[in-house]
C-alpha cells in the first residue's frame, strides 16, 4: 500500500471517534429530514404495480408473454450504471432515482407473481370452474392465496434493490438533499469519516425500511387470513 493510502486510512481511523456522529448531528439531521426519499419509494411502488399487472397479463395471454417477457428479461440483465446513464440523457436528474428504482423492482415482482400464478393448484381451478365460480371469487379464493407468499418475498427482495439502485443513481445524478449526493462529495473531497458516516446512514435506513416493510407484510397476511375465514 502506498504511503498516501496509509495516510488516508490512519487519518480516517484517528478522526472517526470525533466524526462518527457527523451524519446524525447538526446539518446532517436537517438533510436527512428533508431528503427527497419520495422518488425512491414512488419508484418502488410503481415497480410493484407495473410488475403485478404485467405478470397477470403474461400469465393470461400468450401473445403478451411473447411480447413482454423478453423485454423484462433485458431490463433484468442490463447493468444499473448503464441504465442510469441512459435515463439521465432523457430526463432531469431529480427523476432518475425513482425511474431506476421502478426498473429494478419490476422484473423481480413480475417473476415472483408469475411464479405464484403458475403454482395455483390446477385441481382447485378445475373445481372452481365446475362450480362456476366467477372471476372475482377465483381471484379471492384461489389466485391471491397462491400468489401472496411469492409477492411478499419478491417485494422484500425488490425493496433492497430499489434502495441501492436509487442511492447509486443519486451518486451519479447529484440531486439536491440526497444521501447519494453527500456520499459523492465526501468521496470527492476525501472526507473519509463523512464517507463512512453516510454509508452507515444508508445501511441503517435500509435495515429499518426492510423491518418496517416485513412488519407491514405480516400484518397484511394476517388480515387476509382473517378475512378468508
Amino acid at each position: 500500500m502506498s504511503q498516501y493510502g496509509e495516510h488516508l486510512i490512519h487519518r480516517s481511523v484517528n478522526q472517526w471517534p470525533d466524526h462518527r456522529f457527523k451524519a446524525f448531528a447538526g446539518k446532517g439531521v436537517i438533510i436527512i429530514g428533508k431528503a427527497r426519499f419520495d422518488h425512491i419509494f414512488g419508484g418502488f411502488l410503481a415497480g410493484i404495480v407495473l410488475g403485478t399487472i404485467l405478470a397477470a397479463a403474461t400469465s393470461v395471454s400468450r401473445w403478451a408473454d411473447l411480447l413482454l417477457s423478453p423485454a423484462i428479461k433485458v431490463v433484468r440483465a442490463t447493468p444499473v450504471a448503464s441504465f442510469i446513464i441512459l435515463v439521465l440523457l432523457w430526463v432531469e436528474s431529480g427523476r432518475v432515482p425513482g425511474i431506476m428504482s421502478a426498473l429494478m423492482v419490476l422484473p423481480v415482482v413480475w417473476g415472483n407473481v408469475s411464479a405464484g400464478i403458475a403454482k395455483t393448484d390446477p385441481l382447485l381451478l378445475e373445481a372452481a370452474s365446475f362450480y362456476r365460480f366467477g372471476a372475482g371469487k377465483k381471484l379471492r379464493l384461489l389466485y391471491i392465496p397462491s400468489v401472496l407468499p411469492y409477492f411478499f418475498s419478491g417485494c422484500s427482495t425488490a425493496l433492497g434493490l430499489a434502495w441501492k439502485s436509487g442511492v447509486a443513481a443519486e451518486v451519479l445524478c447529484l440531486p439536491s438533499l440526497a444521501v447519494g449526493t453527500k456520499l459523492y462529495y465526501a468521496k470527492i473531497y476525501l472526507e473519509t469519516p463523512s464517507l463512512f458516516a453516510w454509508t452507515a446512514v444508508v445501511i441503517l435506513l435500509s435495515y429499518l425500511l426492510e423491518r418496517a416493510f416485513l412488519a407491514l407484510c405480516n400484518l397484511l397476511r394476517r388480515n387476509h387470513k382473517e378475512a378468508s375465514l
